[in-house]
């Protein structure tokens, strides 16, 4: 069965409902071998245009992940992208705001670490954590430093998708293409793994009281998270809302939307003019009578 990227993007001026939308569906693998078979198969399609792209050296590609703890984005950082020339690729990941990056506007600390042209920039959470953990939690906006008259704007959270959205298509338009995904995990399964995290030793450290608390606010969580999609969903920076309950699936479909990604930027090997080709004749024959 062939993964059509369409059924997970959400459209642009939808209304999205997390409710509506699946995190869990049938698998498109039949066993781990030919999940295994399958990834490969697309991390080696990955890895070629990857090449290409590097080569072509016109666009960019910035990936971000975002979702709720346990949800998977490490693991499908780590897999999906295993065989991407680490030349080629940037990782990065946004946790809590230092007091220099407070000390400057919301987009400031990730647009430092954009992609180069031929390159791919992976974002580990993003700018978005301004319009949803900060949306639950409104009393960060006071550690911003921002002032009085912003954060009693009523309006904040829509400037703020407005900054996102004109940033977007910014850099859409000096050739980066952005792919984002919401890795949709249920309550249960990350239930599940965070108590995973507890019994087992080696993964103890990834987990902390903090992660529990946060779930009471689950609710809040998916209603900010349906309406930042709703407000930044668009043609030229589309949300994915991917299935995260099964891990192996999640890693096909993301592998997959990059694949489709890539496939649809005018990228080649550059060409050769006619008297670069005949310096190349001329540096082979003498490096083929070196004695």
């Amino acid at each position: 069965m062939k993964i059509d990227h369409n059924d997970f993007v959400a459209a642009e001026n939808e209304k999205v409902d997390l409710l509506s939308r699946k995190t869990l569906t049938s698998p498109y693998y039949t066993s781990k071998k030919h999940y295994k078979k399958m990834l490969a198969q697309e991390i080696g399609e990955m890895s070629k245009l990857q090449k290409i792209h590097y080569a072509h050296n016109k666009y960019s590609l910035l990936i971000i992940f975002q979702a709720m703890d346990a949800a998977g984005k490490d693991s499908t950082i780590r897999r999906v992208m295993s065989g991407i020339n680490p030349q080629g690729c940037s990782v990065h990941s946004f946790k809590q705001p230092s007091a220099e990056e407070l000390d400057h506007d919301f987009l400031w600390r990730t647009n430092k670490r954009l992609p180069e042209r031929g390159m791919i920039g992976i974002f580990n959470r993003s700018y978005y954590e301004e319009v949803l953990i900060v949306k639950v939690h409104p009393e960060i906006l006071a550690k911003q430093t921002l002032p009085a008259r912003i954060n009693e704007d009523e309006n904040i959270w829509e400037k703020r998708y407005r900054s996102i959205n004109d940033m977007e298509k910014h850099l859409y338009n000096n050739g980066t293409r952005i792919i984002k995904f919401f890795l949709h995990i249920s309550k249960e399964e990350q239930k599940k793994r965070f108590l995973r995290r507890i019994d087992k030793d080696h993964k103890n450290w990834k987990f902390s009281k903090n992660d529990v608390n946060e779930r009471k606010y689950w609710d809040d969580y998916m209603k900010v998270y349906a309406q930042c999609l709703s407000n930044t969903s668009k043609k030229h920076s589309p949300w994915y809302i991917v299935p995260a309950d099964d891990k192996k699936n999640m890693h096909l479909i993301v592998s997959q939307i990059i694949v489709d990604t890539f496939k649809k930027l005018e990228i080649s090997y550059p060409e050769m003019s006619a008297e670069h080709k005949a310096e190349l004749i001329e540096i082979g024959d003498i490096l083929r009578s070196e004695e």
